[in-house]
């Protein structure tokens, strides 16, 4: 299940930055606190959102994409920037990550939004993989992937699959 993350959820998406951070080998560059998420994501007028995948039975918060506005003066309205993308490897290979791009192409295309944007590494061919096979284009002077039209379009119909 994928749904926007709560105040309850804190720990949990905290614990899976820093999963995050250890898997792309940059750890001690981690420094979050669940107080400086937890002001992020819910304060008056939040600049950053998440939103969490449910694992099978009681596995409870085990993927999350971390996200903020970002906006484009050619196109002269917002996009989604995925700041952070992560699911735990034990429940890789049932779609959560695609469902939580999915839902956020739902909520670019819902609010009139032009694209998604996001980065990473050069190294991670597994995600690079997954990113193209969902219709994810490289910019390739700056390694940064882009979800817009056609393509945002029929992953925010699969949002509810």
């Amino acid at each position: 299940m994928i749904r926007r993350a709560t105040p309850a959820d804190i720990p949990a998406l905290v614990g899976l930055v820093y999963d995050l951070a250890e898997y792309e080998k940059l750890r001690d560059e981690c420094t979050l606190t669940e107080e400086q998420l937890e002001s992020a994501l819910f304060a008056e007028h939040p600049a950053v959102f998440a939103h969490v995948a449910e694992g099978p039975g009681e596995m409870g918060v085990v993927g999350c994409a971390i996200w903020f506005l970002n906006y484009s003066t050619w196109t002269g309205v917002h996009g989604i920037y995925l700041e952070d993308l992560y699911v735990k490897p034990e429940t890789r290979g049932l779609g959560l990550g695609r469902d939580l791009l999915a839902a956020l192409a739902r909520e670019a295309v819902e609010q009139g939004y032009a694209r998604v944007d996001w980065s990473v590494l050069d190294w991670n061919e597994p995600s690079i993989n997954f990113y193209r096979s969902i219709g994810a284009v490289a910019q390739d002077e700056w390694t940064d992937y882009r979800l817009a039209g056609g393509a945002l379009t029929r992953l925010a119909a699969h949002a509810d699959d």
